[in-house]
């Protein structure tokens, strides 16, 4: 047998929600082959097997929420045959005649079998109970839709709504000969709709953040003029090698890396007493995923190592799978230092919350041609902002102004068109 077990998807997750089998008991998984999915606050994605084999064993059901390292289910490797013994079958006994001298005596009656407690229902969301007890619902006769026959909010509001069965009125009461319309139901002013786990996550993870850090933020203009143009001459040639647009992220993703090396304290962590130096410069990049639903941090390894096209690369993959759940486990932990780009949706500057155990964010505002004054003149500029919050317990403000001054000088003063 080879156990599956719930992976730590970051340093600081302790546990995941196991969301979906992709497989059931007695199917045939290969090696790598999706498994089932879990949520966390950092990632929400498909897990592979580890082995090649029969599903023989699942040890924690969809919904469920469980430790990292747990396991979660069992394959067997008996040469792709099923591991599942079918279930006995239990031959019912045939009834026995009594004999002719004994006197036949009816069956006794048998009692009916009491409706089962809430509390026997199998798990039921806090959300489930309260509607049920707003509304004086006996959830004992709620048939649930949910896995494995779970009563979900739908189910219970499915009767909230159903319209009370109308009785007639005796024969002998002649109707009225005229009946008023009946009151217009009021629209609903609120819609409940319970959080999804990555959600939930979220914001514990941001709370966690701000009750941990000193959040300070610092805002530096920077004059994208000189980048802006290698881009733009250099953006037709790369989408039709590449296959994929040249942006104006991982620019500032390798002005950022050379002045870490510069200021490796920015690339630093906070364990109780100390402080932990990173050798490596591991760069976590904010992707937003679709309709809104949440937000992920994947990170490029060895940031610092790879030129503009090898971070540009970087950045689509790890998007594209961030929104397609295809992200492994490692690819969300190790990060040393984040940058999110607000500027994509059209924000001009922004105070990023602290991806913990950083102790910076770089953001990233939108680029735009902007009239400034050089030498008492007026001339247009492409001009962007850049927000760096930082954790005021181990970084000072004028270390953090150095810092993103830094980054600012080698972005204005970019001159090499080789990427």
């Amino acid at each position: 047998m080879t156990d599956v077990v719930m992976p730590q998807m970051g340093e600081s997750i302790v546990e995941g929600t196991l969301t979906r089998w992709l497989k059931n008991p007695g199917d045939r998984v290969e090696r790598d082959e999706p498994l089932f999915e879990i949520s966390t606050d950092k990632v929400d994605t498909e897990i592979p097997s580890p082995a090649a084999g029969v599903l023989a064993e699942v040890l924690v059901e969809a919904g469920k929420t469980v430790a990292i390292n747990t396991v979660v289910a069992r394959i067997s490797d008996g040469g792709g045959a099923a591991a599942i013994a079918p279930a006995p079958v239990v031959q019912a006994a045939a009834p026995v005649a009594p004999p002719p001298s004994a006197p036949v005596t009816a069956p006794a009656p048998v009692a009916a079998a009491p409706a089962p407690a809430a509390e026997d229902l199998g798990p039921l969301s806090p959300l489930v109970r309260r509607i049920a007890r707003e509304n004086n619902i006996d959830l004992s006769t709620v048939t649930g839709t949910g896995a494995g026959g779970r009563i979900t909010k739908d189910d219970v509001q499915a009767v909230v709504t159903k319209p009370a069965p109308v009785a007639a009125p005796p024969a002998a009461t002649p109707a009225p000969a005229y009946a008023p319309p009946p009151p217009r139901a009021e629209a609903a002013k609120i819609r409940v709709e319970p959080m999804s786990t990555m959600r939930k996550k979220i914001a514990e993870h941001m709370v966690h953040s701000k009750q941990t850090s000193a959040h300070v933020t610092t805002v530096h203009k920077v004059d994208m003029t000189n980048v802006a143009k290698i881009r733009d001459k250099a953006k037709g040639a790369f989408q039709a090698q590449y296959g994929f647009s040249l942006t104006f992220l991982p620019f500032v993703a390798a002005a950022t890396c050379k002045a870490l090396r510069e200021f490796p304290i920015l690339n630093a962590s906070i364990d109780g007493g100390n402080i932990l130096y990173h050798s490596d410069i591991n760069i976590g990049v904010a992707v937003a995923l679709d309709n809104g639903s949440g937000l992920i941090v994947p990170v490029i390894a060895n940031a610092d190592e790879k030129n503009v096209t090898g971070l540009q690369r970087s950045i689509v993959d790890l998007a594209a799978r961030a929104r397609s759940r295809q992200l492994k486990p490692d690819e969300v932990k190790g990060g040393t230092f984040a940058i999110t780009n607000f500027g994509s949706f059209g924000s001009v500057f922004a105070t990023p919350v602290i991806n913990q155990p950083n102790v910076a964010i770089l953001g990233v505002g939108t680029i735009e041609k902007t009239p400034v004054v050089i030498n008492d003149g007026i001339a247009i500029r492409s001009i962007c902002y850049l927000a760096l919050t930082f954790d005021h317990r181990l970084i000072d403000g004028a270390l953090a102004d150095m810092f993103t001054g830094r980054v600012k000088q080698i972005l204005e003063n970019w001159t090499d068109s080789v990427l």
